[in-house]
C-alpha cells in the first residue's frame, strides 16, 4: 500500500470500509455528475464504486492528518501503461482524476493533493506526461490543473461517459516531466 504525505492531508489507498465517508458526499449531486460519475444513491451504491473503481495502487483517498480515517475525496492517476486511458494517450502516460467534497472546497486541498500525486507519478511511477481533463463549465478544476502547471492542449467536443450515457465536452490539459522539473 502506498501513501502520500502533504502538508495538511494523508492520501492512501482506498479500503471498502470507507464507504459510508464516500457516500456522504458522493450522494451530493455537485459532485459526481461534473466528475463523470452518477449521485451515489446508497453506501452500498458507494461500496461498488470503490471495489470497481477506487481500489488501484495508483488511486488515493484524500483524508486530512487530523483524521486520516475519514476520506473527505480522492486524487489519483490512471496509467496507460496498466491498460487505462484515452485513445491519444501514449505508454509512460497517465490520466489524473480528482474529487472533493463540497464542504472542502476552496481551501486548496486539491491543488495541494494534485502537486503530491503528480511528484509521485514522475517520480515513483516514472510517467513522462500526466494528463488531466474536465467538463466543459467547470472552473474549478481547470483552475486547480493551472495552479500545478497543467497546459491545455485538445478538446473533444464529443466525448462519450459510458458511466453516464452521455456526451459530453472535455477539455484535456497535460503536464510534462520536462515541464515540471522546471
Amino acid at each position: 500500500m502506498t501513501q502520500l504525505e502533504t502538508q495538511r492531508m494523508i492520501l492512501r489507498n482506498f479500503q471498502l470500509t470507507d464507504a459510508v465517508d464516500v457516500y456522504q458526499y458522493a450522494k451530493n449531486p455537485h459532485i459526481g455528475p461534473i466528475a463523470g460519475w452518477p449521485v451515489h444513491t446508497s453506501v452500498a451504491d458507494s461500496r461498488h464504486y470503490i471495489a470497481e473503481y477506487f481500489i488501484s495502487p495508483h488511486i488515493f483517498a484524500i483524508t486530512l492528518k487530523d483524521d486520516p480515517n475519514h476520506v473527505i475525496g480522492l486524487v489519483g492517476l490512471e496509467l496507460v501503461d496498466e491498460g487505462n486511458g484515452k485513445d491519444f494517450m501514449n505508454p509512460g502516460e497517465a490520466e489524473i482524476s480528482y474529487w472533493l467534497g463540497e464542504p472542502f472546497w476552496g481551501q486548496g486541498l486539491m491543488p495541494e493533493a494534485i502537486k503530491a500525486v503528480v511528484a509521485y507519478g514522475f517520480t515513483s511511477c516514472h510517467l513522462q506526461t500526466i494528463w488531466c481533463g474536465y467538463k466543459d463549465g467547470n472552473q474549478q478544476s481547470k483552475r486547480a490543473q493551472e495552479k500545478q502547471g497543467f497546459k491545455y492542449d485538445h478538446t473533444v467536443p464529443r466525448m462519450y461517459n459510458p458511466v453516464l450515457d452521455e456526451y459530453i465536452i472535455e477539455h484535456f490539459t497535460k503536464l510534462t516531466k520536462l515541464n515540471w522539473q522546471h
